[in-house]
């Protein structure tokens, strides 16, 4: 069994924070915070809770565009709405998943929902960019709108708590999103003293982001709120258990061995294509979204 564990290769800290727009206080884990290999999985923008105000006025980020990747923003405290130019709009919920895929060029605006942002409150979410391979670059936007009580579940024995499947599979139960590379994105939410096991390839990048809570990883190390858990590309099997109630963000993706160019919202292989991005941008290919 020791030879076959995938052991940690650090516990990190959150980087300092900064804002996103006016509605969005990060923690950018990587790849500006720290330099870890994590593909297919390329930024991960972590929003520690905190509370807002109340406001008449939503906070947020006004009309930008994608292009090469998805994002996937999982909501955990608070309310966002989200408009894009392919017509697609949806509010997320604390436990709900919105999972855009920008691809050939989408238009997108993110604020605070206009109830939560009356009332204010505690507000926490995760923004994950998550790459496409060149062949999938240029395909149509989607968008896939992942709801708390539709999300796939599935219960752990003795009464350890449950895992919410958003991608990929656990135990035989699969992902609520489809995905184009194979990869496993759960939220994991384990009762104080609850165990259970993964099982990834050895050559999956795999990260953990405890939301709430403190848990015990391969029986060794432990990680609290807002730490991140880096893996090494050895071994398949981790044990987590839940030091008090936890909720576990789990990231484990096939890496996409291409190369990146990146610039901005703009997330290709070439440095051409970036170029060819800003061009189509700037004239209006990427559609039209109101302010």
């Amino acid at each position: 069994m020791e030879a076959n564990i995938k052991q940690v290769s650090a516990v990190l800290n959150p980087p300092a924070p900064h804002m996103v727009g006016d509605g969005f206080r990060v923690h950018n884990f990587f790849p500006k915070g720290y330099k870890l290999k994590m593909s297919p999985f390329f930024m991960l923008d972590y929003n520690s809770k905190i509370a807002f105000s109340a406001r008449n006025e939503p906070r947020g980020v006004g009309v930008h565009p994608h292009r090469g990747f998805e994002t996937v923003t999982i909501a955990y405290h608070g309310a966002v709405a989200h408009h894009d130019s392919a017509g697609n709009s949806g509010v997320i919920q604390p436990g709900d998943v919105q999972w855009m895929t920008a691809a050939s060029g989408i238009l997108h605006k993110e604020y605070h929902e206009e109830a939560f942002s009356k009332k204010g409150g505690p507000f926490q979410m995760v923004q994950l960019w998550v790459n496409l391979p060149a062949k999938d670059k240029m395909s149509k936007p989607k968008y896939q709108a992942l709801c708390q009580r539709t999300l796939a579940k599935h219960q752990l024995a003795n009464e350890a708590g449950l895992v919410e499947v958003i991608a990929g599979e656990y135990e035989g139960t699969k992902g609520s999103a489809s995905t184009f590379t194979p990869m496993h994105v759960y939220n994991l939410r384990l009762n104080k003293n609850g165990k259970t096991l993964f099982s990834f390839p050895s050559a999956y990048n795999t990260a953990f982001v405890v939301i709430e809570g403190e848990i015990k990883v391969n029986d060794k190390e432990v990680a609290k709120t807002d730490q991140l858990v880096h893996f090494k590309n050895e071994g398949e099997q981790i044990e987590v258990e839940a030091l008090t109630d936890s909720t576990v963000l789990v990231l484990s993706g096939e890496p996409i061995n291409e190369p990146i160019a990146q610039y901005g919202p703009f997330l290709m292989n070439k440095p051409e294509e970036i170029q060819q991005a800003i061009a189509d941008y700037n004239q209006g290919k990427f559609g039209y979204l109101e302010e």
